[in-house]
């Protein structure tokens, strides 16, 4: 039966398809049947090959059904409605899909070699399945497939494919390069399955793009203009890749994600907000807008990640899945079968500016995170956590990745909750700390990875579990030890600027491998490895047999007693040493006990063509001074610049040589300088050798 509105329009229908003929299409191919007056008039369409429908502009509601063989073109400018299901097959000279079911007691249907399209809508042209109701699909299936319909009707879409049903569909393999939409709040369930379609998907309430009975894989797709929720399942063990960019313009949509064991789904798109380029082209002005909230929270858009394996970006791209903050993005992770794992794989700088929470929708801070994070090793991954992160289980940085907990700017801190009990940090990347205001704890740091204080705010290192095996750097503002936290394990420690502080508590830090750089250790040191000079201790330094003291442009500054045994190690003055060097300023008030190694009070020692006598009383009293007291008549002779060769006056073997064989050394020396000539600090590296450890200052 017609429409009352199509009753109406009846003559103004005719009058516009009479037009259509004069200004129509060039003529049809033999064999191809024109339904136009057909549809027109509300008849059933029985297909007996290829079939075209003209619609006039305006819209044609369409009663009748399309059965039989063939296919339908919809073409014209005009939007035809269908209110009731039709059934028609492909002639089976066309027919080649493969449809198979794999997966054993764990199902799911994979399509080879899909059948052309069996509706065509072009360009300029609507085709509308239903309307509001539960009818006005074209489908056939005929595939005994499990708990899932899989349409055999192919369908290319260069027009518009509007949707407006509220039942379970499938559009079986889709093509073409126009707009499938789906209006708001008529909560159908339609399953998308593959196919090259290249355009737009409006999704207006609720997508399954893919299902643990299909997985679905759309590689070419634009754009997703997403005003519902787009939904993604994957079958038992297999990965689904979708590469395009979502767009929400409405408060309340988000994409759920969830995965069957060995499953995983990866996002290599952005979802952003969209405030132009309406439905065909939907686009965002100004990034940033991402970051700013919107009158009545119309940009807030968030992710659900329900018990899933699930890869943000492939390490091809460095632009952040969720963009945005906490008033303008959530995301969750939870647990359902098994707990949530989230990883982020990009080639580039990315910064998370949410919280990754637990709760419902947009209360995700409601309770913990169930889940677990990775910084995939990938060139160039270099992720940003700039809020505090409220998820319960581990976070692992691998090897070439790093993770910055804090942006470096005001607004920008970050961190991680660390009062679950699945938590810990397993670094085998870099491990920036980079926090402006808000202090930061971490206990329980693994990994063979390097960690840097960045930022002007405290962080503390807490328990006997931080044992990470990389470097430490203090950059600036003040990294403490706490709770039996030491470096022990780390390979060595610099303070790269003047600002550095390290706070050791009142434990005091164990040097057990090297100690540089130009900052401030608070708390007293044990010297077991190598410390250089330039640092200054505010407490007291104590320097073990195994110790060594490294000679730096600046001496060592400590406030508390001194205590010294071990090697010292001059080679930075270099081979024109100044006529007094302080070695050690000792700012306190307590005397200088012990020596160094081989250099007792008053020892001899040689550097360059210049003889020196070490002090433990230079200075205001108590500073460890090296002051020249003769100049070497013998330009030639140089003394080892280590105090682990005992003796007064420790000299080379060449030295000793010459002193007793006359001028003819030298002449034969003058004769092999230009191909025999051995680096003093060749020399000097195997004298060192022999003491054991020494470091550059």
């Amino acid at each position: 039966m017609c429409s009352h509105f199509h009753r109406t329009a009846a003559v103004a229908g005719a009058l516009a398809a009479a037009a259509l003929m004069v200004t129509a299409p060039p003529a049809q191919a033999a064999g191809i049947r024109d339904a136009t007056a057909d549809v027109l008039a509300d008849r059933d369409v029985t297909l007996t090959g290829d079939t075209v429908v003209t619609v006039p502009p305006g819209t044609t509601t369409y009663d009748g059904v399309f059965r039989g063989a063939g296919t339908l073109t919809v073409r014209g400018s005009g939007t035809l409605i269908l209110t009731k299901d039709s059934d028609f097959t492909l002639p089976g000279s066309r027919q080649r899909q493969s449809v198979r079911t794999l997966g054993g007691n764990h199902p799911y249907v994979t399509t080879t070699r899909p059948d052309p399209p069996a509706i065509t809508v072009e360009r300029g042209a609507t085709l509308q399945y239903g309307n509001g109701g539960t009818t006005g699909l074209i489908g056939h299936f005929p595939y005994n497939t499990p708990a899932f319909r899989l349409n055999q009707d192919n369908i290319r879409v260069d027009g518009t494919l509007r949707l407006s049903l509220k039942s379970a569909y499938n559009l079986g393999t889709v093509s073409g390069s126009g707009l499938i939409t789906q209006p708001r709040f008529l909560w159908g369930t339609w399953d998308l399955t593959s196919g090259p379609f290249s355009g737009v998907v409006d999704n207006g309430t609720q997508a399954n793009a893919g299902r643990p009975e299909y997985a679905t894989a759309l590689p070419n797709v634009r754009k997703v203009l997403n005003q519902g929720t787009w939904t993604v399942d994957t079958p038992l063990g297999q990965t689904v890749t979708q590469r395009m960019d979502f767009y929400q313009r409405e408060y309340g949509s988000d994409i759920n994600v969830q995965s069957r064991p060995g499953g995983k789904v990866i996002l290599t798109g952005q979802y952003s907000w969209s405030n132009r380029g309406g439905d065909t082209d939907p686009s965002l002005s100004d990034p940033a807008l991402n970051w700013t909230p919107a009158t009545k929270n119309v940009n807030k858009r968030g992710t659900n990640i329900k018990g899933a394996n699930v890869q943000w970006g492939d390490g091809t791209t460095s632009r952040i899945f969720m963009p945005g903050t906490a008033e303008t993005v959530y995301i969750n992770l939870l647990a359902a079968r098994s707990r949530s794992l989230l990883t982020f794989d990009y080639n580039g700088p990315v910064t998370l500016g949410a919280p990754i929470g637990g709760g419902r929708f947009h209360d995700t801070l409601s309770a913990p995170g169930a889940g677990d994070i990775v910084i995939k090793g990938t060139r160039g991954n270099d992720v940003t956590f700039a809020a505090v992160q409220y998820y319960d289980g581990s976070t692992t940085v691998e090897k070439g990745a790093v993770l910055r907990l804090g942006s470096g700017r005001p607004g920008g801190d970050g961190g991680l909750y660390t009062g679950g009990g699945l938590y810990k940090l397993v670094n085998d990347g870099s491990l920036v700390l980079d926090n402006t205001a808000k202090p930061l704890t971490l206990p329980r740091i693994s990994g063979s990875g390097s960690l840097v204080q960045a930022g002007r705010a405290t962080t503390t290192l807490t328990g006997s579990a931080v044992s990470y095996t990389g470097t430490t750097t203090v950059r600036k503002g003040t990294l403490a030890l706490r709770g039996g936290a030491t470096l022990a394990h780390s390979k060595g420690i610099r303070l790269s600027t003047s600002a550095a502080r390290l706070d050791a508590g009142t434990a005091g830090l164990r040097v057990v491998s090297s100690l540089t750089g130009k900052g401030t250790v608070k708390g007293a040191v044990t010297n077991e490895g190598v410390v250089a000079g330039g640092l200054t201790v505010s407490g007291g330094y104590t320097q073990s047999t195994k110790g060594e003291l490294v000679l730096g442009k600046r001496p060592l500054k400590v406030t508390g007693p001194v205590r010294l045994s071990g090697a010292l190690d001059l080679a930075a003055a270099g081979t024109a040493p100044a006529r007094g060097i302080t070695v050690l300023d000792h700012k306190g008030s307590s005397k200088t006990t012990g020596a160094f190694k081989g250099l007792k009070e008053g020892t001899r020692l040689k550097l360059a063509d210049t003889t020196y006598r070490i002090t433990y009383r230079g200075g205001d009293g108590n500073d460890v001074v090296l002051t020249a007291v003769t100049k070497s008549a013998s330009p030639s002779v140089r003394a080892d610049t280590s105090s682990s060769t005992p003796g007064t006056t420790p000299r080379t073997t060449a030295a000793a040589a010459a002193e007793g064989l006359g001028w003819w050394p030298y002449i034969l020396a003058l004769g092999l300088l230009g191909g025999l000539v051995v680096p003093p600090t060749l020399r000097k590296r195997g004298k060192r050798r022999q003491a054991g450890r020494h470091a550059a200052p």
